[in-house]
């Protein structure tokens, strides 16, 4: 019985810590992804892109880019998610802000080593809206 009690507890407590939300952006043929995981105190973000060029860019190459990594809180609904480059002594900075119904996405100008192209992490001021 105790066992039995302590096996429950583990389950729930792990189920309570343990939260998952994901975000999500279409533009055209362009596509945001924000995976934002709270396990206890700490917080894993994961966003990753795919771009099909849209009519207006024309002659453009297709891209896709991911970047993950453990973030900090730094305010009221805002994580900061920083990641070194594995090619250069840079760090690509994603600022989120979230709100009930999704989160906006501001990257640094060294995240330009993370993606090529027409991809870029951030998301213009538009909301990536939460998937419920």
């Amino acid at each position: 019985m105790k066992k039995s009690l302590f096996c429950f507890a583990l389950f729930i407590s792990g189920s309570v810590l343990a939260a998952t939300d994901h975000y999500v952006l279409r533009e055209g043929k362009h596509v945001h992804h924000l995976k934002i995981t709270q396990n206890g105190d700490e917080i894993t973000v994961s966003s990753d892109v795919d771009f099909e060029p849209n009519a207006d860019e024309k002659g453009s190459k297709a891209c896709s880019a991911d970047i993950s990594g453990e973030a900090k809180s730094t305010g009221k609904d805002k994580l900061t998610l920083k990641k070194k480059s594995e090619e250069a002594a840079t760090h690509c900075v994603l600022d989120i802000q979230l709100s009930p119904t999704g989160a906006k996405i501001e990257q640094s100008e060294n995240c330009t080593d993370f993606v090529t192209g027409i991809c870029h992490f951030e998301s213009g001021g538009k909301e990536l809206v939460k998937v419920k």
